[in-house]
């Protein structure tokens, strides 16, 4: 599967294995190509999750990560790309209904949108809640305070 994919894609994907645990970088161009080959042709059936890590030192601050796993198989496989702030990534909902949710919550939590998403809209916080929590430049107590006296009109317990 990896040889046929880097036959396909060059040095656009990047195959290797941590702790026993397979992974493909992959050039952000290339992702929705990828992941609908991962799918059709390689049995891929299950988005399991759709998450990202930022390293807001990088250039390219996030790393968006697919976990997909084939029933036929019995195998996980994690796709993995960069992105910079601001940068979009196209909506793998058409692909795997599961990225619905999955994405809302990414875009909720880091602030990274995905084209073509049905319902690009906050999924655990409230509308008018300022900022990305799970970015590390984040300063959640501050925001917190200014939340709950606003929404609320109390101090926060914080």
């Amino acid at each position: 599967m990896v040889e046929n994919l880097q036959r396909m894609y060059g040095s656009g994907v990047n195959a290797l294995t941590h702790l026993g645990q397979n992974y493909m970088e992959v050039d952000r161009t290339l992702i929705p190509e990828i992941l609908q080959v991962l799918r059709d042709e390689e049995q891929f059936d299950y988005c399991v999750d759709v998450t990202a890590v930022h390293y807001p030192k990088r250039e390219k601050q996030f790393d968006v990560l697919w976990i997909l796993y084939s029933f036929a198989r019995n195998e996980r496989m994690r796709v993995k790309t960069q992105i910079a702030d601001g940068e979009t990534l196209p909506s793998s909902v058409p692909l795997w209904a599961t990225c619905n949710w999955l994405e809302r919550e990414v875009y909720d939590m880091f602030g990274i949108k995905f084209d073509g998403h049905p319902d690009m809209k906050r999924i655990l916080l409230p509308d008018g809640w300022k900022g990305f929590p799970l970015r590390k430049d984040y300063g959640i107590l501050q925001q917190d305070h200014e939340w709950v006296q606003i929404n609320l009109g109390i101090e926060s317990g914080q």
